[in-house]
């Protein structure tokens, strides 16, 4: 019996590829010739696929593989942002898929799957995904994207680092091999990321790599509905609850309450009591509550395209080193949203009675990025907050705290009007077609403690049983197939239970939450807040 294969087919792939790499480094009109060295049919490849940065060089480069000779590629990434990572699939190159999120591609990738020309394995929560690159999904292929190389091959990955040391050690020491895109080769780096050891291959493209401003959004684009519910969410949950360790999901009502904090929050005196300490992107609406003091602390995911200078000049706020320059870490930053957090606060396409929700539906696969690692209490937390505690519950003679978990959304889409409470999740339906192996459910509805919509907070961590919270869910679901399964009787029940709160209860005028109590209606305006150190993405219009 021999234990070297991995070894053995590392070296043949190194040797295949040498007649046309110096060393480590290969030029550009030779990347499609290592591609063809290195892959095999039947290979794990991840090609970064980080939230933001994408080895687009490459990408285009893997489209022009001959899928007669290199196909069945099973791609292990974390996202799909580019055409030419579903490319791989239309072409007959690729035909296996385990990731996190496909926000831009959720159409296509739908599409594809439905067709049968993608094999979903699963939709990871990245740290999910990142687990299993040391078990079961070693890349046998690992290609990714860097700001710098050294001469001899130390890896610099500036503001956004995201991904790749992760995706290089899983890779590197289960004998599989790692290129690089860089954009420059410098004689010295600021700092090493990566070390040259764990390099195999490099190629310099003097260009700029696809870098996406993922969590930048226009507050112009912030309507009155979402101030509400931001509101909501300060007064009813943020206030009482002590939160000041936390998450936002992607969405324009986490933005504003990201901007109300120098107003309404502080109208109601949170300022140092709430929201300090965050594990987040370096979000430019986060501009206001840096400037004005509310926010002490935020390890990122991370970078965020235009924040680079502005994050430089306030080393107390995030994790800057020596060199200036932001360390960003997405693994370590789902360890401390797994871990470290209060709370975490996200939005969904789809939520059913029991409070289950979920982003795949019909038409579209947007994947779940880190929400089921966020919006969740690990089983092995031993410490409690304010927070936790105030939410946890008694079981089996044992206290056990429990992380908030908040679904922010509207009872029906604001721009489709198509209801976001269904009685039953496209996710079943999509098990039942054979593109999932079961249900493809983002967040359990035994996970969420609280929904918030612009009709009112119900407050599932106070429900005693599934029946209670299938009424509290139904209380705040408006004008849908699950909010028409409830009376007036049963909802004035639960608002005097304390477990349905409504503007109304928390002394919130509607007509009083509009944007204009937002800090910043524009990206122009965050410029201003800044004091010129943001610059807004070029073409960027949020």
């Amino acid at each position: 019996m021999t234990f070297d294969q991995l070894r053995q087919s590392y070296l043949s792939r190194l040797n295949a590829a040498a007649p046309v790499a110096q060393g480590k480094f290969v030029e550009k009109r030779n990347a499609l010739a290592l591609l063809k060295a290195i892959l095999r049919s039947g290979d794990r490849v991840c090609m970064e696929g980080d939230n933001q940065k994408q080895a687009d060089f490459f990408a285009r480069e893997m489209v022009k593989l001959d899928p007669a000779e290199i196909n069945h590629l099973h791609m292990t990434q974390s996202t799909l942002i580019l055409n030419e990572q579903l490319d791989l699939f239309r072409f007959g190159i690729a035909d296996r898929l385990d990731f996190a999120y496909c926000g831009p591609q959720a159409k296509a990738l739908y599409q594809l799957a439905a067709e049968r020309k993608v094999r979903i394995g699963a939709i990871h929560t990245y740290l999910e995904l990142y687990g299993r690159y040391f078990v079961d999904l070693y890349p046998h292929v690992a290609i990714l994207v860097a700001e710098a190389c050294d001469d001899q091959g130390n890896i610099y990955t500036g503001n956004n680092t995201e991904d790749s040391p992760i995706i290089a050690e899983a890779t590197r020491f289960k004998m599989g091999v790692v290129i690089v895109q860089v954009k420059q080769r410098k004689t010295t780096l600021p700092r090493v990321d990566i070390p040259a050891s764990w390099v195999d291959f490099i190629v310099v493209t003097e260009e700029n790599y696809h870098l996406q401003p993922l969590f930048t959004r226009n507050p112009g684009n912030i309507t009155n509905q979402q101030v509400l519910m931001a509101m909501m969410t300060l007064k009813g949950i943020y206030q009482p609850y002590h939160v000041t360790a936390l998450n936002h999901g992607l969405g324009y009502a986490t933005v504003a309450i990201e901007l109300l904090l120098p107003t309404y929050g502080a109208e109601l005196g949170l300022k140092g009591n709430i929201a300090t300490h965050w594990v987040l992107n370096p979000h430019p609406t986060l501009i206001p509550a840096i400037e004005a003091g509310f926010v002490q602390h935020i390890y990122s995911f991370g970078g965020e395209p235009g924040m680079d200078d502005y994050v430089a000049a306030r080393p107390d706020v995030f994790a800057v080193g020596p060199d200036g320059a932001m360390r960003s870490n997405r693994c370590y930053a789902h360890v401390a949203g797994l871990y470290a957090i209060d709370a975490f606060t996200g939005a969904t396409l789809q939520m059913d009675r029991f409070g289950n929700s979920s982003t795949a539906i019909r038409g579209m696969i947007t994947g779940f990025g880190g929400a089921p690692n966020l919006g969740g209490t690990p089983p092995g937390r031993r410490h409690n907050t304010d927070a936790t505690s105030a939410a946890g519950v008694m079981r089996e003679e044992v206290f056990r705290g429990r992380k908030l978990v908040i679904q922010i959304t509207p009872t029906r889409s604001e721009k489709k009007n198509i209801p976001v409470f269904v009685e039953e999740l496209d996710a079943q339906a999509l098990y039942r077609d054979g593109v999932f192996r079961e249900p493809p459910v983002m967040i359990a509805g035994d996970q969420v403690t609280h929904i918030v919509t612009e009709e009112g907070i119900a407050f599932l961590d106070k429900c005693p049983d599934v029946e209670t919270r299938q009424k509290a869910v139904a209380a705040v679901a408006g004008d849908t197939p699950v909010g028409h399964t409830v009376n007036a009787s049963t909802r004035d029940a639960l608002r005097i239970a304390g477990m349905v709160q409504t503007p109304e209860d928390l002394k919130l005028d509607p007509a009083m939450a509009t944007v204009d109590r937002l800090p910043a209606h524009s990206l122009e305006d965050l410029v201003k807040v800044s004091g010129g150190l943001y610059r807004i993405p070029a073409g960027f219009k949020g």
